[in-house]
Formats: C-alpha cells, sequence, structure tokens
C-alpha cells in the first residue's frame, strides 16, 4: 500500500424525498449518467443491488481509459451505499439525510487503507499525482451530484 489519502467529500440538497433519490444513487449500473468519470458499469450477476453485489466500471480521463472493479460494502436503504474499488482500497459512498423539503446528498471517496502501490504509480505518472488528481474528482464529484440533483427534481 502507498500514499495516504485525504477524504473527499461534496455535499448537495435536493428537492426530492431520500425515496426518489435512493433509487437514483442505489442504481449502480447508472453510474455513467452521473460521473463524468465512468463510461459504464456493469453489474456482475444479476438481482437487485445489495451489500456483496460487485460490478465492474470502464473509467475515462481523456485520451485514458481504465476499468475497475467494485463490492458494495455498506448498505443501508435510503442512507447509504458504499462501494469499494478492488483495484485501488478506495470507498466510494453516497450518504442520504433527510431534509426539510428534501434530502442532502453526501459523496465521499475514503481511502482508509491507502491505496495499492500500483494506483499510486498510475496516479503519479498519469494523471498529475495525487493532488492533482483528487482536485479533478472533487470537480466530478460536484459535476455528479448535480446530474443526480437534476434527475430527482425532474
Amino acid at each position: 500500500m502507498s500514499d495516504v489519502l485525504p477524504l473527499l467529500e461534496e455535499t448537495i440538497t435536493v428537492a426530492a424525498p431520500p425515496a426518489q433519490v435512493w433509487a437514483l444513487v442505489s442504481d449502480l449500473p447508472r453510474l455513467a449518467e452521473w460521473s463524468p468519470q465512468v463510461v459504464k458499469s456493469f453489474q456482475r450477476g444479476s438481482g437487485p443491488i445489495q451489500l456483496s453485489t460487485r460490478f465492474f466500471n470502464i473509467n475515462r480521463r481523456g485520451l485514458l481509459v481504465w476499468p475497475t472493479q467494485s463490492k458494495v460494502v455498506r448498505f443501508e436503504p435510503h442512507q447509504e451505499i458504499a462501494f469499494r474499488i478492488k483495484d485501488n482500497f478506495t470507498i466510494w459512498s453516497f450518504t442520504l439525510e433527510s431534509t426539510e423539503g428534501g434530502t442532502r446528498i453526501t459523496q465521499r471517496r475514503e481511502a482508509p487503507d491507502g491505496i495499492s502501490d500500483i494506483s499510486a504509480k498510475f496516479t503519479r505518472a498519469l494523471m498529475g499525482g495525487q493532488q492533482g488528481f483528487a482536485a479533478h474528482l472533487r470537480e466530478g464529484m460536484r459535476s455528479t451530484l448535480g446530474r443526480i440533483k437534476a434527475e430527482a427534481e425532474r
């Protein structure tokens, strides 16, 4: 393992009830609709998304394309869904909180165990280093939340 990473977190308030927002954020095959980095997501197996569901993503930044494998590690309906990226050890999550007239969505990227050596090298060599890539990810998180908000309020 290499590189200790800061917690990345962005929040937005949506004028829609938690159940409606949950239907969007927990539909992991739709990640490409929300995230500017995710090109496609495939659920492994069939059935509803739940704890231990696995999925495969194809990601892109400019001309660079790379795959990742994920597994749902936290799943509390209408409250939180989190998935761990097998390839780099990070955990991405959406947490929902009911507010007066809507829902607060918080998206986080945690790295409690650091990241894999290969991911650290990849980020340094091709993504502008951890600080630059973190800024890019934050921008992507804001875009993701904005797209979810637009869909939920439609």
